[in-house]
Formats: C-alpha cells, structure tokens, sequence
C-alpha cells in the first residue's frame, strides 16, 4: 500500500503532498523533512531509486527538477512503485503539455485531481492515462459551464 506520496523540488521545498495513512501534523513536517533530505542527499550521491527508511521503502524518481517520492510498505513491488511515479509524470504531461514545477504550484488542484483519479485510499486505481485525461477535460467543462451559469443569473437581477 502507498503510505505518502510527495513532490518536492531541488531545494527541498514540497509542492505536493498526499497522505494515504493517517498522520500527527508534528510527524507529517518531521518525516517530510526526513525523506527530503534523504532523497536529495541520496541523488547527489547517484544512488539508486529506492531507499529503506524505518520499516518502510522510500520510491523516488527525478524529473527536471521536482523529485517524485513514494512511500510503500516493505512487502510491495517497488518496481512497480516506480512505474506508477513514471504513469502519474506521463498523465501530468498529457494535461499540462511538458509539465514542469509552475504547473505544480500555480494548478496544484489539477495535479491534486490527476493523482486522485490515479491512486485511491493507498492503491492504484486507474491504469489509463486517457481515461484520467479525460476525467479532468470534464472537470474543466464543468467549472467552466459554472462560471457561465453564475454570469448569467447576475445579469438577470
């Protein structure tokens, strides 16, 4: 099972961050800061991917400039672990067209809603990028189909 999932940039920073496991908001920032270090630290190194921390593996994998780090239990595949960080990259890139860390931070709700129709409660749910793509262009159509609604009843009154 996915215990965490994060984006964190070169500098540390988190651009993204989702909990599957439930966490005190005094151990989130610790074991945040924990695995950031360790996988920045671990990349500079050239190193491999995966990283034993606690009774936990630590997957992660750098694109440009954003790390993309998971956390599973000891018993999953890791490999596999890492495929699901390069589907959920590859989805970004499908929507976002070459994502990049300011499509990150200024459409975290995307990234957010990409991620969840992904990943359910610890377990990949959606192999489809199409299908993930598509539930966001009908997100888009929706929030769009809002703001027309609420422009027309204002000019109404």
């Amino acid at each position: 099972m996915i215990e965490l999932v994060l984006l964190v940039n070169r500098q540390g920073k988190v651009r993204l961050s989702k909990w599957y496991k439930p966490e005190k908001r005094k151990d989130k920032l610790r074991i945040v800061r924990e695995i950031g270090t360790a996988v920045i630290k671990r990349e500079k190194q050239k190193l491999c991917n995966f990283l034993e921390w606690k009774d936990k593996l630590i997957v992660f994998k750098r694109y440009a400039s954003l790390f993309f780090v998971a956390v599973i239990e000891r018993k999953d595949n890791e490999l596999l672990m890492l495929e699901v960080i390069h589907h959920y990259v590859e989805t970004l890139d499908g929507y976002f067209g070459n994502v990049c860390e300011l499509d990150i931070i200024f459409n975290f709700h995307k990234a957010y809603f990409i991620l969840d129709e992904l990943i359910i409660a610890g377990q990949l749910q959606e192999t489809s990028k199409r299908k993930i793509i598509q539930a966001c262009h009908a997100q888009d159509l929706q929030m769009e189909e809002g703001k027309d609604g609420k422009k027309d009843d204002k000019k109404g009154i």
